[in-house]
């Protein structure tokens, strides 16, 4: 039940109608009998600074931020963690005396679902398929967790490039030994060896557009030993499909999707574990929401 003492979060972006975690944190709250409210707030691109300025006087203990903000929010926070400066984005804003503090949880959100999965990184070959910004949460992550090489394909050259850079800086900051690279989406031939763990970051396969992977080339999954894909809609992606007839272990986004919002509810209520069941719970409600 909710009172006039509940905890209030909620999320900030543009669109915010098709999001499932005010369904996720309000399905969480309710499972661990806590008096909590999370709400979508939908921001134009001139209010952010409004929106969280806003957000802190009104009282709000934490905000999640989506898309297109997760930079732009930056400016306006009082403290940002060293993960989330790393990767240059945030998405959980915590509430301090001063303002808020930036995280980004996506990053351990894909950990927590690759492991789930048993995608493991330590000491393999990556590839990271496109250079957005979830391709360099991916980055961060594979550094961090020792990854060997990591190739980065995308269309445009120059962004795959910048990332590399970005992810060759990473890693001689924290002294760990990881060959970085860029290659053009077309130059996959040129890929030494076999035996890679993927991340797909783009949209490509995304519902509507369901029957497209951003390679289709079958002798590009033959190289490949695992591969994730960040996209949860629709669940079974053709970039997964191709992967799993080339023998691959594969796994979808909604896990990324869940452990990141429980890596934020767990931030704004550090004193809560949310429960494996609960977890479990979660997982075949959003499952059923999104396809039937």
């Amino acid at each position: 039940m909710i009172t006039g003492n509940a905890m209030v979060c909620g999320l900030i972006g543009n669109p915010v109608g098709h999001s499932l975690s005010p369904l996720m944190h309000n399905q969480i709250a309710s499972a661990m009998g806590q008096d909590y409210i999370y709400v979508p707030c939908a921001v134009e691109p001139d209010d952010v600074e409004k929106a969280v300025r806003g957000a802190f006087a009104l009282g709000f203990a934490g905000l999640n931020v989506t898309v297109p903000y997760k930079n732009r929010v930056i400016p306006y926070l009082a403290e940002i963690d060293e993960s989330a400066s790393r990767i240059g984005a945030v998405n959980t804003l915590v509430r301090q005396a001063d303002g808020y503090k930036g995280y980004n949880t996506d990053a351990e959100g894909l950990f927590r679902a690759m492991k789930e999965h048993g995608l493991e990184i330590g000491g393999r070959d990556c590839l990271i398929l496109g250079a957005g910004g979830t391709a360099r949460t991916a980055a961060y992550l594979l550094v961090r967790e020792g990854a060997r090489s990591i190739t980065i394909l995308n269309r445009s050259l120059d962004h795959a490039e910048a990332l590399a850079a970005q992810a060759r800086e990473q890693a001689g900051a924290g002294k760990i030994p990881v060959a970085v690279r860029a290659l053009p989406l077309e130059r996959w031939e040129e890929l030494p060896g076999e035996s890679y763990l993927a991340v797909q970051t783009t949209n490509v396969g995304m519902y509507p557009r369901t029957g497209a992977a951003v390679i289709e080339a079958e002798g590009f999954y033959r190289r490949l030993s695992m591969a994730a894909d960040v996209i949860y809609t629709p669940a079974r992606t053709r970039f997964m499909e191709l992967a799993e007839q080339a023998g691959c272990r594969v796994m979808g986004g909604l896990d990324m999707l869940i452990y990141q919002g429980i890596a934020a509810y767990e931030l704004w209520n550090p004193r809560v574990k949310v429960a494996e069941e609960v977890i479990s719970r979660i997982r075949r409600m959003m499952e059923e929401r999104l396809h039937g």
